[in-house]
């Protein structure tokens, strides 16, 4: 349900591409995303709008407020590690960092894990949505 109620939006809601960032609302907002994230409330209309309705390059600079690349690696490893995947924290990592710096972000997790992601999501997912995921990372099925 939380996987729908956020790809829903992301692929239906008409965003603004240019490059123009408010850095003011930037900050604002990952103080927002901050909070929401350390209690858990992962069905609050704030964090799904911020998500779903800011340009590529409002988000960039809202999450890069947020936390830095290693913090999403880590949210990565515990989520996959988990007994039972976080599949709520896998999907937002994914689909949040995938256009911005999933490069960096799967070079920190092999580093640190010395797995590959991609080789990490195939293991511990299946079908369409190891698919969705794999695709959005830079890869094939594996």
């Amino acid at each position: 349900m939380l996987f729908t109620q956020l790809l829903v939006p992301l692929v239906s809601t008409f965003r603004y591409d240019g490059d123009e960032v408010n850095m003011m609302i930037a900050k604002s907002e990952a103080k927002i995303l901050h909070e929401k994230m350390e209690a858990k409330d992962y069905n609050d209309g704030d964090l799904i709008r911020i998500l779903t309705t800011r340009s590529k390059a409002q988000i960039s600079a809202t999450l890069n407020h947020f936390k830095t690349k290693k913090y999403f690696e880590k949210v990565l490893r515990q989520a996959i590690n988990k007994m039972g995947t976080d599949e709520w924290a896998l999907t937002r990592v994914v689909t949040t960092r995938a256009e911005f710096d999933m490069e960096r972000i799967k070079e920190e997790y092999l580093r640190r894990n010395s797995v590959p992601l991609d080789r990490a999501i195939a293991k511990d997912t299946h079908g369409d949505y190891e698919d969705i995921l794999l695709a959005l990372i830079g890869h094939g099925h594996a």
